[in-house]
């Protein structure tokens, strides 16, 4: 049985094939189903997010054909579409692939920490599914303490990489904890999204987001406890934000000077944070000469993510030979797995062997026989049925030349010469 890892991701496909191949929670529980019915598959379980889908499969010899064909056809796709953006990983590889990505080294953002919650719930679906065992078990396992040793043992998650990550964390730096403070949001698009789940994550105490397309700014505020608005009720509610973080498509400024100055006399000049991520700029520039207010622009944000992004990427090649020691480690268990029958058969036999004596030793103590020699009996049969097929086969091994059958044994039985 082997490990083997099927898998699409963004740098591999499109967005447009990647969203044909996701697999939605409600939908992986059947899929499980229907891979593990495969006649190659023992285990199985599936990682789905917006930039990867990965098959993670304990396996007979081969099976990849089947697999890939199952694929399509759960999906609906036809093979020649699909299978240009495919990869497959077996054995070792495999490992140190499922590790790298549950570090967040194959992420699209270098040491992202959300992907290992994703490889979590991928795990807890697998596992109330009952596709998973023994290999499945312990590669995830052994996956998640990996991983947490390369977020303690390296720098790779501690500085921001992406623009949204960078604006939160300034915020941090100025108010340390965010649970007295409220954040206005200006934007629903990916950037502010992610910033909102960063601010979320952190404890933010109150969350406004403001959109032109008030439903879209509702919908999404929602999913994190926040209200939305509509971009012409930002003035109104300017003045209770704390940290301002603006994304939109605007050709002119949401926030000018005049508005911000108003705000800044109803917060009795307590002073603001403000991100300006747009192209061009949400916010007046002379907002940044107000001396209540801290503005940072996305120039500023660019040379922070440059300067954390070398930290990550030092911090990536102390990960990567932490990986390189646990693929070693999880393979030799593995492979450890090769003996199972033989040590099963061999304890098996060995028991039978005992049971039969000892039964022919209580036989005889029930006759009246003298205990000490039945006792001698017993220990001499065990020895001459346990030893004499191993003997057999080592003598006519030495007589055929096969020497290393007998370093085998000198190993296996931990013999030295003479013995």
């Amino acid at each position: 049985m082997h490990l083997l890892v099927l898998g699409i991701n963004h740098r591999t496909a499109p967005v447009e094939i990647r969203g044909q191949v996701a697999f939605p929670t409600e939908q992986v529980p059947r899929a499980l189903g229907e891979l593990t019915a495969l006649t190659s598959v023992s285990e199985a379980a599936i990682l789905s997010t917006c930039n990867r889908t990965e098959l993670y499969c304990a396996k007979q010899d081969g099976g990849l054909e089947e697999l890939t064909d199952w694929l399509c056809r759960f999906h609906g796709l036809e093979k020649g579409t699909l299978e240009p953006h495919l990869y497959a990983y077996s054995g070792a590889d495999a490992v140190r692939h499922i590790l790298r990505v549950a570090a967040g080294l194959d992420s699209m953002i270098l040491g992202e920490p959300q992907i290992l919650g994703q490889m979590k719930a991928t795990y807890q679906l697998a596992t109330e599914a009952g596709t998973l065992d023994t290999l499945g078990n312990r590669l995830f396992q052994h996956t998640f303490s990996v991983a947490k040793q390369i977020r303690t043992d390296t720098a790779i998650g501690a500085s921001a990489v992406s623009v949204a990550f960078a604006a939160v964390s300034l915020a941090r730096q100025i108010f340390g904890t965010f649970e007295k403070q409220t954040a206005l949001l200006i934007g629903a698009g990916e950037t502010i999204e992610l910033a909102a789940r960063h601010l979320h994550e952190h404890g933010i105490g109150q969350m406004i987001i403001a959109n032109r397309t008030v439903e879209r700014a509702l919908d999404l505020a929602a999913h994190f406890n926040g209200f939305g608005i509509a971009i012409s009720q930002i003035p109104a509610h300017l003045a209770e934000a704390d940290i301002v973080i603006s994304s939109t498509g605007s050709p002119d400024h949401i926030l000018d000077r005049e508005m911000v100055c108003e705000a800044i006399r109803g917060r009795k000049h307590r002073p603001i944070f403000m991100v300006d991520i747009a192209v061009p700029p949400d916010i007046d520039p002379r907002v940044g000469e107000l001396s209540d207010v801290y503005l940072y622009t996305i120039d500023n944000l660019k040379d922070v993510i440059e300067e954390n992004l070398k930290s990550r990427q030092e911090a990536a090649e102390q990960a990567e030979e932490i990986i390189n020691v646990q693929v070693d480690r999880f393979m030799t268990w593995l492979h450890s797995l090769d003996a199972v029958p033989a040590i099963c058969a061999y304890r098996d036999h060995a028991r039978a062997v005992g049971e039969t004596e000892l039964r022919k030793a209580r036989q005889r103590l029930s006759n009246g026989e003298d205990p000490q020699q039945v006792i001698e009996l017993l220990t001499h049969n065990l020895v001459n049925k346990l030893a004499h097929d191993p003997s057999v086969n080592l003598r006519e091994a030495a007589e055929q030349g096969k020497t290393s059958l007998l370093d085998t044994v000198r190993t296996l039985f931990r013999l030295k010469d003479g013995d």
